[in-house]
């Protein structure tokens, strides 16, 4: 039971850790002018986040 636990937390972990990594892509992007800034794309930057941070969960998930 202890063993299924770690592994939801270690779920869990990964998936924040792929979302606050596309979260600072996005930023990135946002500072290099690349895609609108904050007042354009507004709350629609921690959505794109959210999506590609599971999209990156998934494509690393396979290999943890």
């Amino acid at each position: 039971m202890n063993l299924q636990k770690m592994k939801i937390k270690k779920e869990i972990w990964l998936f924040i850790s792929a979302f606050g990594i596309m979260f600072a892509i996005l930023s990135w992007l946002q500072e290099a002018q690349i895609i609108p800034d904050t007042n354009t794309l507004g709350a629609l930057k921690g959505i794109f986040a959210v999506i590609t941070g599971f999209l990156l969960f998934l494509y690393f998930r396979k290999s943890l």
